[in-house]
């Protein structure tokens, strides 16, 4: 049988040797840590400690602002030192707990859930902070909790990893899968007629026989093995991949039955079910040609970006392009004064920018970007409707479809700044929708 794949994508150069074989390492932060109450899709969070408050690793200390919302921890014990907006990977400032490390790392005591009822576990993932640790940040108790539950019969693990230089949920298959296999069953349970899938790109052979291996007792469990191209990982992409159904911008993915959750995110239910921890700490790679000793390590949140550059050894030169994700859909930094949120999947520090040092041209009408979409969209005519602010026509030519993966810029020759265009189209349109309504 083929492997399993989609429409459009390409093939960047992945970068992954740097980091794929090192293990993963605990890094312990100094100073303070800075907690946005924003790491996550929704409402944000509302602080429940004050100045001067005492706290402890694994205590919470923001309330989730809504049922779109999620509960943050600290991850270290020390003393709440202010709260105030500060820098974030985004670029905006945001309000945070700021929190004064002690180095004690005194920890509350954790109370496993021993209850498999649908609604204790949902309550576990809700009190415990989760969301989707692939970078979208989405409330993991709300995706648990679809309107028609019975209708759900796939529950889809990407364990793609289709972003180039990012190791950390690789290296969790290969560490501690059996977590990631409890949390999978733990997610099968809400779902009594769904089977599990964790999709994995061929290029990480060792992770796809390990898993297969486990998975060999798992009769509602399975291993598919995914064609290796960008961006296989993404929502829509991965569904397509699994089981053939086609989803569009104004649906979810429990519109087609599906429930899609990322490697850690899974890691993350098992801990809050079966160990009663709450979501405080997760890997992330630190990669790039600019580092000196490229790596994988669980960092708790809060901590300093820098902070983090310098545990992998510091720089070999000073980097010209630092960015929070993958070199694809992630955000560039304009310093490393930030915190590791709860989606700060990795830390990439490049010596050159090579996208600054390219010109954009005039489009030669190739057509390679409309090959590469794996939205099937025209990105050259969508990014000039959008150039020239008509975002009513941006909608009607489907622009809003766009998943903002970097295909159309990656591959086109004449190194415009198709995705750019097409973000600022794509947020405009949606904005004059919801203006009309």
């Amino acid at each position: 049988m083929g492997l399993l794949t989609f429409k459009g994508g390409l093939h960047p150069y992945d970068g992954k040797e740097l980091s794929k074989d090192k293990p993963i390492q605990e890094y312990l932060p100094e100073g303070e840590l800075v907690f946005p109450l924003s790491q996550h899709i929704g409402a944000p969070a509302a602080a429940c400690v004050k100045k001067g408050d005492r706290v402890l690793a694994g205590q919470k200390i923001a309330e989730a602002g809504g049922f779109v919302s999620a509960n943050i921890h600290s991850s270290v014990s020390g003393t709440v030192k202010k709260i105030e907006p500060r820098l974030t990977v985004n670029g905006a400032r945001i309000n945070c707990i700021v929190i004064e490390n002690d180095g004690e790392y005194e920890t509350v005591e954790f109370s496993p859930v021993t209850s498999r009822e649908r609604k204790d576990i949902v309550q576990a993932v809700k009190e415990a902070g989760i969301v989707g640790l692939g970078g979208a940040g989405f409330p993991t108790h709300v995706k648990l909790s679809p309107k028609e539950p019975e209708k759900i019969d796939t529950i889809i693990i990407n364990a793609a990893e289709c972003e180039p230089y990012i190791t950390a949920d690789y290296r969790c298959m290969m560490e501690i899968p059996e977590q990631l296999i409890s949390g999978l069953n733990l997610i099968l349970s809400l779902f009594p007629e769904a089977k599990g899938v964790i999709g994995i790109e061929d290029n990480k052979p060792d992770a796809i026989a390990k898993l297969t291996e486990l998975c060999a007792s798992e009769p509602r469990i399975e291993v598919a093995s995914l064609k290796t191209k960008y961006p296989q990982g993404a929502e829509r992409s991965l569904i397509y991949a699994v089981t053939g159904r086609s989803i569009n911008s104004s649906m979810l993915p429990a519109d087609a039955g599906c429930i899609v959750d990322n490697v850690a995110t899974a890691i993350a239910v098992h801990e809050a079910v079966t160990l009663g921890k709450p979501l405080y700490e997760r890997v992330v790679t630190v990669t790039g040609d600019a580092v000196v000793s490229p790596g994988n390590y669980r960092v708790k949140t809060g901590t300093n970006a820098a902070e983090l550059a310098r545990a992998a050894g510091g720089f070999k030169s000073q980097p010209e392009k630092v960015i929070s994700g993958g070199p694809m859909m992630g955000m560039a930094l304009s310093t490393l004064d930030v915190p590791c949120g709860k989606t700060f999947s990795s830390l990439l520090c490049f010596s050159k920018d090579e996208v600054a040092a390219c010109e954009p041209g005039p489009c030669i009408r190739c057509g390679r970007c409309i090959s590469v979409c794996p939205a099937g969209l025209m990105p050259t005519k969508l990014s000039e409707v959008a150039d020239h602010g008509d975002f009513a026509l941006f909608d009607a030519l489907n622009g809003c479809e766009c998943v903002e993966c970097g295909c159309c810029s990656y591959i086109c020759p004449a190194k415009r700044r198709l995705t750019q265009s097409m973000k600022t189209g794509r947020r405009e349109a949606l904005a004059l929708r919801r203006k009309k309504k």
